[in-house]
């Protein structure tokens, strides 16, 4: 595990540096301490974390509501809780 993926308990904290705007929504890499994440929205009216939490709902296969944004709302830098993932995305198998 590293300062970007930590585990609490069954939940997963994210931090998060997201560039809105991308072609496709998907994981890249590194941004400093932080887990990149392109996303297929618009930083525009709440679109991007619409797609964030939409993503990585998908990502680790549970509900909406089990993807709580802890702060970042209007930032690239972002904390997220992921509830009981039930999955594990490809891309962040390293820090499984």
């Amino acid at each position: 595990m590293s300062a970007s993926v930590r585990r609490e308990d069954a939940d997963v904290v994210l931090l998060l540096h997201v560039q809105p705007g991308a072609r496709e929504s998907a994981f890249a890499g590194l941004h400093g301490e932080a887990l990149k994440l392109r996303l297929a929205a618009p930083a525009l009216e709440g679109r991007a974390n619409r797609e964030l939490i939409r993503y990585l709902a998908e990502a680790f296969a549970v509900p909406l509501a089990s993807v709580l944004l802890l702060n970042g709302e209007s930032s690239r830098h972002k904390r997220v809780r992921i509830i009981a993932p039930r999955a594990w995305p490809p891309a962040l198998a390293a820090w499984q």
